[in-house]
């Protein structure tokens, strides 16, 4: 697709941090050939402009909570059913044993992942929640990141799923952030045959609902979006767009991720074809180009379609987390890339990775407003004025390593 004159003006105003218009970006996420070039350099140019050539992320330890779940995702592996040799639900020694292990690695995030509201669906996983003294997952989750907190140091970031106000409200002190993903809002992937076809917390109202709650309660909240699971380009724009609007709205959204749909033998779309990399390129592109200086964007490393210089080319700014001590469980087959390599990588093609925490630097300007003040002494200790990881905290990891 071509450029049209309007387009190549919004695309340098956009680089400048003016944001990019729907129409425009409607046009662009089928750029190809010179156009495409054009549009990776406005991309690298605003995420220069914006944090220079520092790449962040997270070093986390991954404690999936539980992986019942009330959605059925044609893509998803991390999801079981009860009778499922592999359905767990982590009773609290083994959530603080997987922390400990974190801690002990020098990680400074606590990812807690899990299933959508299991007890809705599931009588017997109802009975176990309620030996273990809950009616609810997320009061359970509460009670876990509390634990993990206290006892490990370990700053709890939250992905689990759809939230009322009242959720939020409960786990907001036990958190520096939460996140749940968009992934999209095309009308396909609810219809018979879809991805998320059989999967109630899936509807994009529902999961805008959830962001909108996240700004009114004051959560640095993560979202994003996964490319190639049956939506049209445009409407992966579209879905970016509402994610501006809302960021627009309450300055909560800290990170969108452009996460792409990798095929796996046990999943409903095992022959589903992935997306491509340019596919990768040009949404990363137009993400960062959307949301200006607002938002950092990210793509998960170990899901890489190409090599990692050319998605930085894109404008990205962040790997995301990456755990020394835990596998990805969302896509168990894909590594995460050693953090000593990466560092190296970034510095051959002159950039400087730094670790952050799973608050994003600009929330820790305002402490008070973006933070429970149970959490925000932890934090103060562990950064430095930049509001990234303080260089003794990093450089003492690699000495353990």
């Amino acid at each position: 697709m071509t450029f049209t004159s309007a387009d190549s003006e919004a695309l340098a105003a956009a680089a400048l941090g003016g944001g990019l218009p729907a129409e425009s970006a409607r046009r662009l996420i089928r750029a190809e050939d010179a156009d495409l070039a054009a549009l990776l350099a406005a991309a690298s140019t605003l995420r220069d402009r914006r944090t220079g050539r520092t790449i962040t992320y997270s070093r986390k330890v991954f404690i999936p909570l539980t992986n019942l779940c009330r959605d059925t995702c044609g893509y998803c592996t991390f999801v079981r059913q009860p009778r499922d040799p592999l359905a767990k639900t982590l009773m609290p020694e083994e959530v603080l044993a997987i922390a400990r292990a974190g801690q002990a690695a020098g990680c400074k995030e606590a990812l807690f992942s899990l299933g959508d509201k299991p007890e809705l669906k599931y009588a017997t996983y109802r009975t176990h929640l309620n030996h273990l003294g809950y009616t609810t997952t997320l009061a359970y989750l509460h009670d876990m990141a509390e634990l993990v907190f206290r006892e490990t140091g370990l700053l709890p970031h939250l992905n689990p799923g759809v939230m009322t106000a009242e959720d939020i409200a409960m786990l907001r002190p036990v958190a520096v952030s939460m996140g749940i993903m968009l992934e999209g809002i095309s009308p396909a992937l609810l219809a018979k045959g879809g991805a998320h076809r059989g999967s109630p917390d899936k509807t994009p109202a529902v999961r805008l609902a959830t962001l909108a709650a996240a700004g009114e309660q004051r959560v640095p909240f993560t979202t994003g979006i996964l490319i190639g699971i049956g939506e049209a380009p445009e409407e992966r724009v579209d879905a970016l767009l509402a994610i501006r609007d809302l960021h627009q709205r309450y300055g909560h959204i800290q990170e969108v991720i452009i996460q792409n749909f990798r095929a796996k033998p046990d999943i409903r779309m095992r022959d589903w074809p992935e997306p491509g990399p340019l596919e990768m390129l040009r949404t990363i592109a137009v993400a960062r180009l959307i949301f200006g200086d607002a938002i950092d964007v990210q793509a998960p490393p170990n899901l890489a379609l190409t090599d990692l210089e050319r998605y930085l080319s894109s404008g990205l700014n962040d790997w995301g987390g990456i755990s020394p001590v835990t596998r990805d469980h969302i896509n168990p087959e894909r590594a995460w890339p050693d953090l000593d390599r990466l560092r190296e990588q970034m510095v051959a093609t002159g950039y400087t990775l730094r670790e952050r925490l799973g608050i994003y630097p600009h929330y820790l300007q305002d402490p008070e407003h973006w933070l429970d003040p149970t959490l925000q002494g932890a934090v103060a200790r562990l950064t430095d004025a930049t509001g990234l990881v303080h260089a003794n905290f990093e450089i003492r990891q690699k000495e353990h390593q």
